[in-house]
């Protein structure tokens, strides 16, 4: 069974949006439980228990926001050198576009490799001209369906690499070149 857990902090509820809408789109991938967990709620358990894991966080001057490096400076830094392997990615949300949101997703980055994840990028295009690099981004909340299209699409391919990685699921590679490999016959 695929373990996803979603990981957020949010002001204002932006974030709050885009993590149910990262959760709908790691549930589509079968035998895939998600957990959708804000930072008050979280414990160093949900982190412990998932196979993959994507955080959002509000853009604070261009990184995370400092509840969020709290948890993990705090919360995980006992259980640093436990979780290598897993795999992550990730979210924010800023107050206009150029707010800093890329460089806040390769903070939550730079975080996660530090407690060694596998961290991802995304090739895809969630619309027309609308690609997730460094995770899914959105000024203010996610209204519009390509926002929407992106957070799905970064949930799920968090639980495609893991069904793949993790569990050796090789059905579920979202990579055009090895599904073509992988064709019985």
């Amino acid at each position: 069974m695929n373990r996803i857990l979603v990981l957020y902090d949010s002001n204002t509820g932006n974030v709050a949006k885009m993590a149910a809408l990262v959760a709908e789109g790691a549930g589509t991938v079968s035998e895939t439980e998600v957990r959708v967990r804000s930072l008050a709620d979280a414990t160093a358990d949900d982190v412990l228990w998932c196979d993959g894991i994507a955080v959002g966080s509000p853009t604070n001057m261009g990184v995370l926001s400092w509840k969020m490096k709290r948890f993990w400076d705090e919360t995980m830094r006992p259980h640093w050198m436990h979780i290598d392997g897993k795999i992550g990615c990730a979210f924010s949300s800023a107050g206009g576009w150029g707010g800093g949101m890329e460089l806040a997703c390769q903070s939550i980055l730079t975080v996660l490799m530090n407690f060694g994840f596998l961290v991802f990028g995304v090739t895809d295009y969630a619309a027309k001209g609308l690609t997730l690099h460094y995770g899914a981004v959105t000024a203010k909340e996610p209204r519009c369906e390509e926002s929407h299209a992106a957070c799905r699409l970064l949930g799920r391919r968090l639980s495609e690499w893991t069904a793949t990685f993790v569990h050796g699921r090789k059905d579920q590679h979202p990579g055009p070149k090895f599904a073509e490999r992988i064709k019985p016959g």
